[in-house]
């Protein structure tokens, strides 16, 4: 798993480049445009979904784990459909989406964390990033009836420290390959995947 994290640096890039891109929307969007923040999110979860599922593709050609990879995408798709299929959904369900959303894609990134752990520096990134989804989740469901205005900046904040950690996991995880480019798979430093 470690050399398919590495060989896909660029995923979790794009993976962090897009939550931050969506924080800052989140941040500075009007409250008046909640139902745009709605899409904006679904669209959100899709893409991320889409990355998971291409991960986990990847990863039984070198034998790794794909079973977090693919039920964390999974349940980021449905998310993303659930939203973008009814994006006049009220304020609390959408809460309760982000909320669950949240807390099951932190338990997939901070079991992976911990099996990364010896395989790879920098794992705690991907831990901490796991233990801020948990926390975004926590939050929302002991405030569910929090207003589009909170719920927009605590979504935004989150969105734009999760999306920071990804690229700083990546940038550790392109650092990695480079440093490893004989491992198991190929010189894959120089021939992405």
């Amino acid at each position: 798993m470690p050399i398919d994290l590495a060989r896909n640096w660029w995923a979790l890039a794009i993976r962090g480049i897009a939550a931050v891109v969506f924080g800052l929307l989140a941040l500075f969007w009007p409250p008046t445009a909640f139902v745009a923040l709605v899409l904006v999110f679904g669209a959100y979860a899709i893409v991320d979904g889409i990355f998971n599922l291409v991960a986990a593709v990847r990863a039984p050609h070198t034998g790794r784990r794909w079973g977090p990879l693919v039920f964390e995408g999974i349940v980021s798709l449905i998310v993303g459909m659930i939203t973008l299929l009814w994006p006049r959904i009220s304020a609390f369900a959408l809460v309760m989406f982000i909320a669950a959303w949240s807390i099951v894609t932190g338990i997939a990134e901070v079991v992976a964390a911990i099996r990364l752990r010896k395989q790879i520096r920098g794992e705690w990134l991907l831990a901490l990033s796991g233990i801020l989804s948990l926390a975004l989740g926590v939050l929302l469901f002991l405030a569910p009836a929090a207003g589009a205005l909170v719920l927009t900046i605590w979504i935004g904040a989150y969105a734009v420290v999760f999306g920071a950690v990804m690229v700083g996991l990546s940038l550790r995880l392109r650092s990695w390959a480079s440093n490893h480019p004989q491992l198991p798979g190929g010189d894959f430093a120089h021939h992405p995947a």
